[in-house]
């Protein structure tokens, strides 16, 4: 069944997002108010290492008032490519600059309330260029071994679902071709 939007407006906006308002016609006609967020891209990006290590942050969300694991994410710029975008916010939330990415996967956060998508990469090498330009976004930097990935996950240590779906698919091609024989 598809709900059909037949106006919207906005309510509120920045430079991140917007709240807009719908006007939406339900299949059997009836119609309702539908409140929804407009977000720029999010670029997400991080480094597994030769020791199949990934490098996270140990990061506090205000919102939730909650600690977890995260990967380096931000807004991309206009005009922005999304890689570069993903490069710049894993350079300057960690200090570490990435060899090639690769697209690891593109995903809907929340799709029943708002538009976002997270576009995810990663990059099996790095070079450390110095101490990270935004600090304040994490409490520390850690190299973690994929292996324990599914146990934190398990856990709640890592809360951000975008987050979770990435590491484990990460510890999927890294570590269960590992087992194969057939690293990525």
């Amino acid at each position: 069944m598809q709900w059909t939007k037949l106006s919207e407006q906005n309510v509120y906006g920045n430079r991140w997002f917007q709240v807009n308002l719908a006007d939406v016609e339900l299949p059997d006609g009836r119609h309702l108010d539908h409140f929804l967020i407009r977000l720029r891209p999010v670029a997400v990006a991080t480094v597994v290492n030769e020791a199949n290590e990934v490098l996270l942050l140990w990061r506090h969300r205000f919102i939730t008032n909650s600690w977890g694991w995260e990967l380096p994410a931000g807004v991309v710029d206009d005009g922005e490519e999304i890689a570069v975008a993903a490069a710049r916010e894993l350079e300057e939330e960690t200090g570490w600059r990435p060899g090639p990415l690769r697209h690891l996967m593109s995903v809907e956060p929340s799709n029943g309330l708002t538009d976002a998508k997270h576009h995810i990469y990663w990059a099996d090498e790095g070079t450390y260029i110095g101490y990270p330009e935004d600090d304040f976004e994490s409490d520390r930097r850690e190299w973690v071994p994929l292996k324990l990935v599914p146990d934190m996950v398990c856990r709640g240590e890592v809360p951000a679902a975008n987050m979770a779906a990435a590491l484990l698919l990460l510890h999927h091609l890294r570590l269960g071709q590992a087992e194969l024989g057939q690293v990525g």
